[in-house]
């Protein structure tokens, strides 16, 4: 379900005074935040966030084509490592084995 249209879109009330602190000063300092949730909007772009992934810190440069999405869903939270198991290892090492 989606936040209200009245309500308008969700941002950190902290994120929103450390973004208008850097752009006052007019630094290129990333600004670190654990506010997955919170929407990008246009006065966020040019700017570097830190985003939390639950382990540590993934850097967000913002650009014009992510307002409208959450800065969560440029931090992914979980690692890919392949698909398969014990018989996807035995393919990959036969086929290690024929490159050699």
């Amino acid at each position: 379900m989606s936040r209200s249209l009245k309500k308008g879109p969700y941002i950190d009330p902290k994120l929103l005074k450390k973004i208008e602190k850097i752009k006052l000063e007019n630094s290129v300092q990333p600004i670190k935040t654990w506010s997955r949730a919170s929407v990008i909007f246009p006065d966020m772009v040019g700017l570097t966030f830190k985003v939390h992934n639950g382990k540590d810190f993934v850097d967000v440069k913002v650009t014009e084509e992510m307002i409208g999405f959450r800065l969560g869903e440029f931090s992914p939270t979980r690692k890919f490592r392949r698909h398969g198991g014990k018989v996807q290892k035995e393919l990959e090492s036969k086929k290690g084995v024929k490159a050699n």
